[in-house]
C-alpha cells in the first residue's frame, strides 16, 4: 500500500467508495467522475503505479475481473456496448497513479453516455511508417 494513494485508501477502506465487487486480489468500485452511467474502476489490491510496473498476475486478475463485470453491463444496465480502458502516464490521461482499468458502459442514448474519446478511426495511416514501427517493435520484443 502507498500511504498517499487514493486507490490504496479505497482498498484499505479508509476512503469512502461505492463498491461493486471484491476478489482476493482486486476491488471494483464506481468512478466518481463517470464518463457514462455505470462507469466503474477495477484495481489491484497491491499498489502498482501503472501498466509498466504491475506484476503479470495482478494484471491478469484485473483483466479477468474487468471482463466478468463488463459482461453484466448489458443486462444489468441496458448498455449497448462497453469499453475497457487503461491510461498509462499523465500524457495518456492517467490522473491516479495506481494501476486501474476503467469499465465504461456505452449507450446510444447520449444522456447516459458523455464520454468522447479524441480518436476516431477513419483516416488510413501511412503504410511505410506503419511497417517501420512494426519492425522496430518486433526487434525490441525479440531482444527481450
Amino acid at each position: 500500500m502507498s500511504k498517499d494513494c487514493l486507490f490504496c485508501g479505497i482498498v484499505a477502506g479508509d476512503v469512502p467508495s461505492a463498491p461493486v465487487a471484491e476478489t482476493e486480489t482486486t476491488v471494483a468500485f464506481m468512478d466518481i467522475q463517470p464518463g457514462s452511467d455505470g462507469h466503474l474502476l477495477v484495481v489491484p489490491k497491491r499498489h502498482s503505479t501503472d501498466l509498466r510496473d504491475i506484476p503479470a498476475a495482478d494484471l491478469a486478475d484485473v483483466a479477468i475481473e474487468s471482463q466478468r463485470i463488463a459482461k453484466h453491463v448489458f443486462d444489468v444496465w441496458g448498455a449497448d456496448g462497453v469499453n475497457l480502458l487503461n491510461s498509462c502516464g499523465k500524457d495518456a490521461w492517467q490522473s491516479v497513479f495506481h494501476f486501474h482499468m476503467h469499465v465504461i458502459p456505452r449507450y446510444r442514448d447520449k444522456t447516459k453516455d458523455r464520454l468522447r474519446l479524441p480518436f476516431e478511426p477513419g483516416m488510413r495511416g501511412e503504410a511505410e511508417l506503419i511497417e517501420e514501427m512494426a519492425g522496430s517493435m518486433r526487434s525490441a520484443l525479440e531482444a527481450g
